[in-house]
């Protein structure tokens, strides 16, 4: 099934929309991780927001603000970059059962009208 095939608000689309707001978050996360005693490394942190029109996520990916980084010491931000990785994992999995439900059920229907 590709992208482009999905479109408006369909469970597919919304499903993929939300797979990838995962891998991003997972992605953002790792990089963290990897780099945080690097010097001079900033944090990346991920935002994301509901697509009403279209249903689904947007996620965008940007710097932590000095708020943030004044906030917690490394340990405690490489904390919750291993908690984030953890729930990107089980979004992206709840993301593509959604996907692979609405899948089942067109085929289901198609089945059913042949």
């Amino acid at each position: 099934m590709s992208l482009s095939a999905l479109s408006g608000s369909s469970a597919a689309a919304i499903g993929l929309s939300g797979m990838r707001a995962a891998q991003q978050r997972l992605d953002t996360s790792a990089h963290n991780v990897a780099n945080a005693l690097t010097p001079g490394f900033q944090r990346q942190v991920v935002t994301q927001s509901a697509q009403p029109g279209l249903g689904g996520v947007d996620a965008q990916t940007g710097r932590a603000s000095e708020a943030a980084k004044a906030g917690g010491d490394d340990f405690g931000h490489l904390a919750e970059d291993m908690v984030a990785q953890r729930m990107s994992v089980y979004s992206f999995a709840a993301n593509l059962r959604t996907v692979e439900t609405q899948d089942h059920l067109l085929g289901a229907l198609l089945d059913a009208k042949a």
